[in-house]
């Protein structure tokens, strides 16, 4: 093992790779990764206590909010001095303004009014529904707060962006905490990144690569002696991450045959999945990841059973996998939005899986802002993604199949069914996720554990599913 030197770069900058980010305009956000930029820069309205657990909401730009009797009325009085209360109702309005187009428009849907208070001291949010979850909403990324200039109202400002290589943060000036600056660098291969992590390079690896998993930790579970001796930390947690293989529903194949779908979910080979990600992830069995009220924890009825999902194919239509009206084996596509090793690896055993039942699954791996367009648009048949939970809440992930919220919204699938979307407005969350577990708009892959590498340079960190913006709290 190439032991870790120490980091040539200046000690006050802390440094890590990040995916590419495609905006800092909040409003047009469409990643984690832009929420990770964004969240740097600018201040939401209320943020997510880093160290509490269960998860609290803490001030952000304003203080927590008045609520009214009715939980219709909110007051956010201001607490930001780089911010004004009409910052923010403009920052909120442009989310849902039909020129901004913005893909996070659904989180103001149920706001009514959003206005400054005439002396500028609060912000005054009525709503058009009860929404019990609402207060999370403003600690999220897309509502942060640009003033009408631009300039930042988070603890840095953005210093430099080579697009596709490179960010660069400046703390702010009477910013007292983290690190003088915060650098994003764009590593697409894993074992690069791995190298420059034990080179020094990087002080931290969000999640340690399926093949350099063993140089890490030891069959106890354990961060290797090697690394332990460097100082670095090994910090492991299950996340609010559900990853899946989503289904285009307006697919003329796919979208129409719900027994397909459910085969699709049969042949879905869990263990050997796990196996493939030296078990670090856990099985998924529906839209909401173990850890979030309300959660439906009965058994799912299309988990992996290669002899039901033979079964499943054929009452499809395609038996053994064959069209009968061509005589041909049925093709689909699955769009991936990324070229890594890692994930044409892990494209090329999904459609092995898949071999099984006589289905042949062919790959499209594209750029990532080429990926996000086809997938806004509706143009692809199966794509792979994930969704990291905003807030602790099962509506949260359940939102991905509300009609109104088909792409380019969070319902990337477009999934449309009146059942779902009566019993989601009741906020029947338990019927939602048996409609959906039913209908296979997605095939289940896995729930995301995380397991992170922070280097012996920084200090107070700590694992969260709303890393967003954590930068701030690192110590060098």
């Amino acid at each position: 093992m190439t032991a870790l030197v120490p980091i040539a770069l200046l000690a006050v900058s802390f440094t890590r790779p990040m995916e590419r980010v495609t905006t800092m305009d909040p409003a047009l956000s469409r990643s984690v990764y832009d929420a990770h930029a964004i969240a740097l820069v600018y201040e939401t309205p209320l943020r997510i206590d880093y160290a509490a657990r269960p998860y609290a909401l803490v001030p952000g730009a304003c203080e927590l909010p008045e609520v009214s009797e009715d939980g219709l009325r909110y007051r956010f009085r201001m607490r930001s001095r780089g911010a004004s209360a009409a910052d923010v109702a403009r920052s909120l309005e442009r989310l849902r303004d039909p020129e901004t187009v913005s893909p996070n428009a659904w989180i103001v849907k149920d706001v009514d009014v959003v206005a400054a208070t005439p002396d500028g001291s609060a912000l005054d949010i009525v709503l058009k529904r009860r929404v019990r979850y609402f207060p999370w909403l403003m600690a999220m990324p897309p509502c942060a707060v640009v003033p009408a200039d631009g300039s930042a109202t988070g603890p840095y400002e953005l210093a430099s962006w080579w697009r596709n290589h490179e960010m660069t943060f400046r703390r702010r000036d009477g910013a007292k905490d983290g690190f003088d600056t915060v650098r994003y660098l764009v590593v697409d291969d894993a074992s690069t990144q791995w190298l420059m992590f034990m080179k020094g390079e990087l002080d931290f690896l969000e999640s340690i690569s399926r093949d350099n998993w063993d140089s890490a930790v030891g069959p106890d579970g354990r961060l290797v002696r090697e690394l332990r001796d460097a100082g670095v930390t090994l910090h492991s947690m299950p996340t609010l991450e559900v990853m899946y293989t989503g289904i285009n529903m307006r697919d003329p194949v796919l979208g129409r045959n719900r027994k397909l779908r459910q085969a699709m979910n049969c042949a879905f080979d869990f263990p050997a999945w796990t196996k493939f990600y030296n078990n670090r992830v856990k099985e998924c069995d529906g839209p909401v990841p173990p850890g979030v009220p309300e959660r439906l924890d009965t058994p799912f009825a299309y988990r992996f059973n290669l002899e039901k999902a033979k079964r499943l194919v054929a009452e499809a239509g395609y038996p053994g996998g064959i069209d009968p009206a061509t005589g041909r084996r049925l093709t689909l596509t699955l769009s991936i939005g990324r070229a890594s090793q890692e994930s044409r690896e892990a494209g090329e055993l999904m459609a092995a899986f898949y071999e099984r039942i006589g289905v042949k699954l062919e790959l499209d791996f594209m750029t990532w802002d080429a990926f996000l367009k086809a997938v806004n648009e509706g143009r692809v048949q199966m794509y792979r993604m994930g969704w990291v939970g905003d807030y602790p809440d099962a509506q949260n992930f359940l939102q991905l199949f509300y009609g109104p919220n088909r792409s380019p919204g969070v319902n990337h699938s477009n999934f449309e069914n009146a059942d779902f979307d009566a019993a989601y407005e009741k906020e029947d969350f338990a019927k939602c996720q048996e409609i959906v577990r039913e209908e296979c708009p997605w095939v289940f892959t896995h729930y995301n554990m995380s397991h992170s590498l922070v280097g012996p340079r920084v200090k107070n960190f700590i694992p969260s599913d709303f890393p967003y913006g954590s930068e701030r709290y690192y110590r060098p």
